[in-house]
This record gives C-alpha cells, sequence and structure tokens, in this order.
C-alpha cells in the first residue's frame, strides 16, 4: 500500500495547529482550485471523533465524493481520518502533532489503495501518488500559512 508522509515545523502552538488541522473551513479553502465542499456530515467548524463529513469535488475530470469518519482522536496529539465510502480501495489519513521549542511538528502519514488492481496500480505509479503528495502539500502549507500569521485566532473564534 503506498503512503506520503509529510513532516512540517509550524511556529505555532500544537493547540493551534491541531484545531486548524481538523477545521472543516480551512480544509475547503485549501482545495479551492478543485471546487470542494462538504455536502453532508459536519460541514463547518470543527470534526471531532466518530464524526463524519463528505467531502464533493473535481478530480481527474470528474465530480467526486469522498465520505470519511474521525476514527481516533486524542487532543493535541493525534487524530485520524479512514473512508467510508469513495473512490479509493483504502484510505487512512494520520495527522500526528509534537510540541517543540518555538512551535509544532506537524506529520502527515496518509496510506492509500487505488481501485482497479493492476490499472489502478499503473496510475499510481505514474500519477496519482504525485497527485495526491500534492494535494497533501497545499493543505499542510495552509495550515501553516494561517497558524503562523495570527489568522487563526478569526477561525478559531479566539
Amino acid at each position: 500500500m503506498p503512503v506520503i508522509h509529510i513532516t512540517t515545523f509550524i511556529a505555532a502552538p500544537v493547540e493551534v495547529v491541531f484545531d486548524l488541522s481538523r477545521h472543516i473551513g480551512l480544509h475547503k479553502e485549501s482545495m479551492a482550485n478543485y471546487g470542494e465542499e462538504a455536502v453532508a456530515g459536519t460541514r463547518m467548524g470543527l470534526i471531532e471523533k466518530e464524526e463524519t463529513v463528505t467531502w464533493k469535488a473535481k478530480h481527474f475530470f470528474k465530480t467526486r465524493l469522498l465520505r470519511v469518519k474521525i476514527t481516533e482522536m486524542k487532543k493535541y496529539e493525534l487524530f485520524t481520518d479512514e473512508q467510508l465510502d469513495g473512490d479509493f480501495k483504502v484510505m487512512k489519513h494520520e495527522h500526528h502533532f509534537k510540541p517543540c521549542d518555538n512551535g509544532t511538528i506537524m506529520i502527515n502519514i496518509f496510506y492509500y489503495e487505488a481501485p482497479a488492481g493492476f490499472v489502478g496500480y499503473l496510475l499510481n505509479s505514474f500519477y496519482l501518488g504525485r497527485y495526491l503528495h500534492h494535494l497533501l502539500e497545499q493543505h499542510v502549507d495552509l495550515i501553516k500559512k494561517t497558524a503562523e500569521s495570527g489568522r487563526w485566532k478569526i477561525l478559531l473564534n479566539k
């Protein structure tokens, strides 16, 4: 199963980074180029353990739905979302947070398996892995910019 691993230093408190990472509106903003929106489940604010969200977006010239559930959460340490329905054969995204001097280390580990057997394997080998890595980096970059700019106070009502 392919895995994407992204480690990022963010000059902000772990509580801020954790909450921005599960903020529905910020996720939507980071995926604006794909018209992504929350269409069912938790559609705004901070998603919590056992809650679901269904995302609708255009990827690979097709409108797609992805329903995920927060299956694990330890406040300010980690949370995991997993696909319940969608195009992946398997999708699991672990978000880890470690406080450090002057900020937070955020670690994203994204496990996935493309559908369609050998065709999916070829698609992943030539394109899907890079595409997904780019999407994750785009989201992480917005979390970092938001946390470090102080804009988080508006989003999190602090």
